[in-house]
């Protein structure tokens, strides 16, 4: 690692000055590493891993170093100093604005999104003072990538290695910025808007530019194009419109009618007809819903009756999917599953399984009784579809009584019931 910071402080990339800030900050960080124990050595120990594989993989950038030893060096004060955390919580330090989060097992990161979303909310409540402070913070911590700039993130996180950005944090960033430029008219944060826009010009793995036969999708995570998770996609979109609006930029408008054009062939595939889909493979939890409908409803509010940036006959087809698509998610909250029973035989002492019918995800719960005896409960969150439950059936063969209750996300029930027939024969249906 340090044989990395001496190669770019002899090649002119960094400064004498630099260099001894970032190799103090990584001895510091080794030296308290030794006095700890638990789950303090344990995210420390992650963090100077992490920089340590960066510095390997050769990714030591003279742009990339800041939030690297930034976060380093934040790591190694919570870790010595402060109280463990639970998985998840948010943090900040005294005299900064800048929001982190708790990875168990990986330390403080900043949360880009978080951070961004932050800055929103200043620049909602006028909060002046706080929005410039955060944005003096955030904007020198951004690494050149893809031509541009971006905010990156310094974890492994589902299958991805750092560092690595994402469609929907820099789709927010967007935004701010050309929000606060709108404001203040300081030039640095409309130049920073418009740098941000590289990863959306950019394939992956630097950018999150996959192309399509309509236009492009924007990808959730550059180190996985495969996945098209909705929510990012389209909270990347409201950020190119709102940046295209306040600046007037022809590139923003490219980028947005590009992604403008796919989402509106894809957003109805994520309608289940019951519930959203969070991407290709599954149904999203109760959080990921609300936020994909709020997205949803800013994307239609804009192209409705925000300002036109593009052509009337384009987006009257954009308005009406978003629009629609996000009161039917809306109305799914306040909309029970539809369950019924499908099986009708099983075999006697089997692990068998109890198959229904569910139209959304929910936790489902069974209990079978013979006469007024239980005989077997059991419960389980599935998805929609025809799941199956377990039940270890007895050595008894008749028919017995089976209560179905399906709860959803958003705490809608239905309930159901029917008859099994227990058989010697191994034939089910």
């Amino acid at each position: 690692m340090t044989s990395a910071l001496a190669s770019l402080k002899a090649g002119g990339g960094i400064t004498a000055g630099a260099y001894s800030q970032y190799t103090s900050a990584y001895s510091s960080a080794q030296r308290s590493l030794k006095k700890l124990t638990g789950t303090r050595k344990t995210e420390l120990a992650s963090v100077l891993g992490n920089v340590q594989q960066i510095a390997a993989a050769g990714a030591f950038t003279p742009s990339r170093l800041p939030v690297l030893f930034l976060t380093l060096e934040r790591n190694r004060q919570w870790w010595t100093t402060e109280p463990l955390l639970a998985n998840g919580q948010r943090v900040s330090f005294p005299q900064s604005r800048l929001v982190w989060e708790y990875y168990a097992g990986q330390g403080l990161e900043i949360q880009w999104l978080g951070t961004f979303g932050e800055a929103n909310s200043y620049y909602g409540r006028g909060e002046n003072a706080s929005l410039r402070q955060l944005l003096a913070e955030a904007i020198p911590l951004a690494t050149e990538r893809a031509g541009g700039i971006a905010w990156e993130y310094m974890i492994h996180f589902d299958g991805g290695s750092p560092p690595w950005t994402s469609g929907l944090s820099q789709g927010t960033a967007l935004q701010v910025l050309a929000r606060a430029w709108s404001r203040f008219h300081e030039p640095a944060y409309l130049t920073a808007a418009q740098q941000a826009l590289g990863i959306f010009q950019t394939p992956p793995p630097e950018g999150v530019r996959v192309s399509t036969a309509a236009g492009a999708e924007y990808a959730e995570y550059t180190y996985a194009p495969q996945d098209r998770i909705l929510n990012g996609f389209i909270q990347a979109l409201v950020g190119l419109y709102d940046y295209t609006s306040i600046t007037k930029d022809p590139l923003g408008l490219a980028l947005f009618e590009a992604g403008d054009a796919e989402a509106r062939l894809e957003v109805p595939h994520y309608d289940t007809g019951a519930w959203s889909l969070y991407d290709q493979f599954g149904e999203s939890d109760l959080n990921y819903h609300e936020l994909l409908t709020e997205f949803l409803l800013h994307l239609c509010e804009r192209t409705r009756g925000g300002p036109p940036i593009r052509k009337a006959n384009a987006a009257i087809a954009g308005d009406a999917i978003y629009c629609t698509t996000a009161e039917h998610f809306t109305s799914y909250l306040h909309t029970p599953p539809v369950v019924s029973l499908l099986s009708s035989k099983l075999p006697t002492s089997a692990r068998a399984g109890v198959q229904v019918s569910l139209s959304k995800i929910a936790t489902v719960s069974i209990t079978v009784r013979r006469g007024s005896s239980t005989v077997w409960t059991n419960a389980a969150t599935v998805e929609a579809g025809k799941p199956k439950l377990l039940w270890v059936t007895p050595s008894q063969t008749g028919s017995y009584s089976i209560a179905i209750t399906a709860k959803d996300l958003a705490g809608n029930f239905a309930t159901t019931s029917g008859t099994i027939t227990l058989t010697k024969s191994a034939k089910t249906h």
